[in-house]
C-alpha cells in the first residue's frame, strides 16, 4: 500500500484529502505545519508528498525546497488555493501542480501519475 503525506494547515483539507484518498486504497499521513517535516518523512518514507503553499508558519515553496534536498526522488505535489504561484520559480522543484478544490479528480490523476513515475510535461514559455 502507497503512503501519502499530506501537508497542509488546513484541518478541513487534511480531513477530506485523507477520507478520499485512503478509500482510493492508500496509507495516509497528515501534519499540519512544516515543523519537523524532515524528520517525519524520514521516520514514515512517504511515497508522495502533497504539499500546501501558503501556511500560517511555513511558506511552502520554501519546504519544498528542504524536501528536495534530502528526499530529491520522493515525488510532490504543490497543492494551493493560488494558481498565481504555478509560476514561482521554486515551484518548477515539484513533480505537479494542482490548485485545491472540492473535486478531487485532478489530483488524483496526478496522484496516480506521480505515483507510476510519469515524467511531467515541461512548462510552456
Amino acid at each position: 500500500m502507497k503512503k501519502i503525506l499530506i501537508v497542509d494547515d488546513e484541518e478541513v483539507i487534511r480531513m477530506l484529502y485523507s477520507e478520499e484518498l485512503e478509500d482510493d486504497g492508500y496509507s495516509v499521513i497528515t501534519t499540519d505545519s512544516g515543523h519537523g517535516l524532515i524528520e517525519l518523512i524520514e521516520r514514515e518514507r512517504p511515497d508522495l508528498v502533497i504539499l500546501d503553499i501558503k501556511m500560517a508558519e511555513h511558506d511552502g515553496l520554501d519546504l519544498l525546497q528542504d524536501i528536495r534536498r534530502d528526499f530529491y526522488n520522493i515525488p510532490v505535489i504543490l497543492c494551493s488555493a493560488y494558481s498565481s504561484f504555478k509560476g514561482d520559480l521554486k515551484s518548477i522543484a515539484a513533480d505537479y501542480y494542482v490548485v485545491k478544490s472540492a473535486d478531487l479528480t485532478e489530483l488524483r490523476q496526478k496522484i496516480k501519475m506521480a505515483l507510476e513515475g510519469h515524467i511531467p510535461p515541461e512548462p510552456s514559455k
